[in-house]
């Protein structure tokens, strides 16, 4: 019994990036569904943004405050451009436009577009040189192979919809929603739209992760740097609301979904999901780190057909196709480059032809 604990546990601890990251995907995918409901009821995302950060704040900075007091590393100047500049690239440009093509489209085909991040993280990653590419390993091609088929799935996804593909299990559904309340449904120009604002907003979250992982190395005060970002995030977006927004009663929420999702959105998908991928990113790498997405889209699809009779179309589920194959071949790359690096950095015993004896020689560092 000792034995089969020890081995469990040890698998945990070895699986436990992929744990982290794969709940998180259950985390998003619940935010997705909510706020797709408040936003069809009328909430305007530029609000949404604001409390979400906010509550995200409320939430994690106290945790930051106790947990981090010595060894929370000194402000400068660079830190803090940089920390302004992940306020805005996520909080307010990712989220505000990830939102707005949310509600123009679909929450399954908004988690399916967002699948272009491991992507373009990777591409990213490559210019800022975080990541090597030698066409000659076979991982390198498949990281490049998954990159374009990725691209293509998305732009099948956008350029073409395609018939209703009706479920079982939501074909009774459908016809309730017809006459329901709901915000009716999406025209092929919003649909082109939300498209084109959830690629933007795919490139700032992209861009996010990358500097995120710079950051991380000057300021290594997880918890600090989380609270800081949602902070500067809860800011900047309330400048913008104000801007965008000229009625008062816009900033009016209730005991209803408006707020449920601000405070899903906020401790979840912002407060937890950030400090928990700064920790994963941290050993594994921006490109790790975005690779899990497609689970999102798979539990945001069947709980959508559930919860909100989402209509599904042939040109999302063909694009979708691409763009989880593309991504798997981006991780099955990434996998293969890990395991050599674990490989080079494992002590291997030499045999000392000389003295008889075998000695453990220092492990060869991986400059990648």
């Amino acid at each position: 019994m000792e034995g089969k604990a020890g081995r469990l546990s040890d698998f945990m601890w070895r699986a436990r990036s992929y744990i982290a990251m794969v709940s998180l995907q259950f985390g998003y995918a619940g935010m997705n569904i909510i706020t797709k409901v408040s936003l069809n009821r009328g909430m305007s995302h530029y609000v949404l943004v604001v409390y979400r950060h906010a509550f995200a704040t409320v939430v994690i900075a106290p945790f930051a405050l106790l947990l981090e007091r010595k060894v929370r590393p000194k402000m400068t100047s660079a830190v803090f451009m940089q920390i302004f500049a992940l306020g805005l690239l996520g909080p307010v440009i990712d989220q505000n436009l990830y939102y707005a093509g949310l509600k123009f489209t679909s929450p399954t085909f908004s988690c399916a577009m967002s699948n272009m991040l491991p992507a373009m993280t990777f591409v990213m990653a490559v210019l800022c040189r975080m990541e090597k590419v030698d066409m000659k390993k076979v991982r390198c091609m498949a990281k490049v192979g998954g990159t374009v088929v990725t691209a293509g799935g998305a732009m099948l996804m956008s350029l073409y919809k395609g018939n209703v593909l009706n479920f079982p299990w939501s074909a009774h559904i459908h016809g309730h929603a017809s006459s329901g309340s709901e915000a009716p449904e999406s025209t092929d120009k919003d649909w082109v739209k939300g498209s084109i604002f959830l690629i933007i907003a795919t490139f700032a979250w992209a861009s996010f992760f990358i500097l995120q992982a710079v950051t991380l190395k000057r300021y290594a005060a997880h918890l600090s740097l989380t609270a800081l970002v949602v902070f500067m995030g809860t800011l900047q977006s309330t400048a913008v609301t104000f801007v965008m927004e000229h009625k008062a009663s816009v900033w009016s929420i209730g005991w209803d979904t408006n707020l449920l999702a601000a405070a899903y959105a906020g401790i979840v998908s912002s407060s937890i999901a950030y400090y928990v991928q700064g920790l994963v990113m941290k050993n594994r790498g921006p490109v790790f780190v975005t690779a899990f997405s497609p689970l999102m889209m798979i539990i945001v699809a069947i709980m959508g057909s559930f919860i909100i009779a989402e209509k599904i179309y042939l040109g999302g589920v063909l694009g979708a196709v691409l763009i989880v194959a593309g991504l798997y071949s981006v991780l099955w790359g990434k996998y293969k480059e890990f395991q050599e690096e674990e490989a080079e950095q494992t002590p291997e015993p030499v045999k000392d032809h000389q003295n008889g004896h075998t000695n453990d020689l220092e492990p060869a560092h991986n400059n990648c």
